[in-house]
């Protein structure tokens, strides 16, 4: 099957919903492997404003859209607008990923956790038994956190602002025993001690931020992660410590094709998505 795409009246639309979008690299990771498995589908990408939510979802519906991704800022507020959501997404508190059925029924679902645990897994990155720091604790944090704990890994969260950390750990805490609150990462050993280190902060999106935890303490055996899509300072700093260095590239390209399998039942083309992203960011 070629790459091409033939659009014509049996073509099922797919969307994704963010503000701003048109950064977004999933049309071209999606409108690729479709066309590979010869699915008759197309992935487009839509702007709405967070005020015009509600009037999108409704309008996908009624045009009867085989489904939408939901990216920043609305993976939390599409939640009320969906008939049915996971308990992943419900635990999380954000759908990335809808599927509708033929009835219209809309089914939220959140594969961002899920995603990066396959990431670190291509990667060879055990979880199970390891002491992992996650820094952050917004929705991203939370998918990462849910899926670590329940994999068996020692989860440790820090946030800058602790109230928002409690929250996550006290929430993780129903479920799970091996969940902890940081409440400082400035005694080094803390950093030293952990396996695995993940930046789930926007620090490195701009050229000036501050890094996320000191790198002093970092040494050879520690995998550290940045859920930016590029080579982040911390990144660079981590790597000339000796550090297993991932960026959030992989987390993407397999969010993307757990939600494609939600859509198609099918496995997509990993490695042409791969190939793809890749591309798209030069």
């Amino acid at each position: 099957m070629g790459t091409e795409m033939d659009i014509t009246g049996k073509t099922g639309i797919i969307a994704l919903l963010g503000w701003p979008v048109e950064h977004s690299l999933s049309p071209g990771m999606h409108n690729a492997a479709f066309a590979e498995m010869g699915e008759p589908l197309c992935y487009i990408a839509l702007p709405v404003r967070p005020e015009s939510l509600e009037d999108a979802v409704f309008g996908l519906r009624a045009m009867g859209f085989r489904g939408f991704n939901l990216t920043v800022p609305h993976k939390e507020a599409v939640m009320p607008m969906l008939n049915k959501v996971s308990p992943e997404a419900s635990f999380i508190g954000a759908v990335n990923t809808v599927v509708s059925d033929h009835l219209g029924r809309l089914t939220g679902h959140n594969t961002d956790g899920r995603g990066f645990l396959m990431s670190l897994e291509e990667e060879g990155v055990e979880v199970k038994g390891k002491r992992v720091l996650i820094v952050g604790s917004g929705g991203a944090a939370r998918a990462v956190s849910w899926c670590l704990a329940e994999a068996g890994a020692e989860v440790n969260i820090y946030d800058i602002e602790p109230e928002t950390s409690s929250r996550l750990v006290a929430d993780l805490a129903i479920n799970y025993k091996n969940v902890f609150l940081l409440e400082t990462i400035e005694d080094e050993a803390a950093t030293s001690s952990m396996d695995i280190i993940i930046n789930a902060t926007p620090l490195g999106l701009k050229d000036n931020d501050p890094l996320p935890i000191s790198t002093d303490p970092l040494h050879p055996g520690q995998t550290v992660v940045d859920l930016i899509y590029w080579a982040t300072p911390l990144l660079k700093a981590a790597a000339s410590k000796g550090c297993t260095t991932l960026n959030g590239l992989g987390m993407l390209l397999w969010q993307g094709v757990l939600a494609s399998e939600l859509w198609t039942g099918r496995r997509p083309p990993v490695d042409t998505m791969k190939r793809v992203l890749v591309k798209s960011l030069g």
